[in-house]
């Protein structure tokens, strides 16, 4: 199948655009990583905080989900840039 959009006379119209991936300056696939890398430390931080909620609000909901109270405790101190 041929790429209909890549080979489109519109993109030459544009100088200095990138042509495809490989093309795409480094900052911007920097910044894509940088995002991504905050949209994990955000969930990371909901995650632990909903647990510690939990923790003391229904201790028994620790055990339904699987864990023992001493991995609880161990998951919310945790920094959120830690796994």
């Amino acid at each position: 199948m041929n790429d209909t959009l890549g080979s489109a006379p519109h993109q030459a119209a544009w100088p200095g655009a990138p042509a495809g991936p490989a093309e795409v300056p480094r900052r911007h696939a920097s910044l894509a990583t940088l995002r991504s890398m905050i949209a994990t430390w955000r969930e990371r931080i909901r995650v632990r905080k909903a647990l510690a909620r939990m923790s003391k609000a229904n201790p028994y909901l620790i055990d339904d989900i699987g864990l023992t109270r001493r991995q609880a405790e161990a998951e919310i101190a945790k920094p959120f840039w830690q796994d």
